[in-house]
């Protein structure tokens, strides 16, 4: 299983908009995801913005592959878009990189 990391940043005067929408994730959305390989997966948001994403998969590209698919992943993309700052014309899920793993406590 591969464990993966990403950050991303929430625009500051968003951050409570942001927490509501994740309180309601669609249900859709969230089949999508588990449909697609996503496993475990939890966003973490600091009060500075600081978004920190973490999930576990089989496959991370072929999850990502399998959500780009999907048009509820499309209609989700487009509307937390503007809740971020920096993503240089990527949606929030293109903009996820993937951190360098350098130490896993078993």
């Amino acid at each position: 299983m591969q464990r993966v990391c990403f950050l991303l940043r929430v625009r500051a005067d968003r951050i409570e908009e942001y927490r509501e929408r994740h309180a309601h994730v669609w249900p859709e959305m969230c089949a999508a995801l588990s449909a697609s390989g996503w496993h475990n997966y939890s966003l973490f948001l600091r009060e500075d913005g600081l978004l920190v994403g973490y999930l576990e998969t089989d496959d991370f590209d072929a999850a990502r592959r399998a959500m780009e698919e999907t048009e509820v992943n499309a209609r989700w993309q487009a509307e937390m878009g503007d809740l971020f700052e920096a993503l240089d014309g990527e949606r929030p899920d293109e903009a996820m990189r993937p951190l360098t793993e350098v130490f896993h406590l078993a």
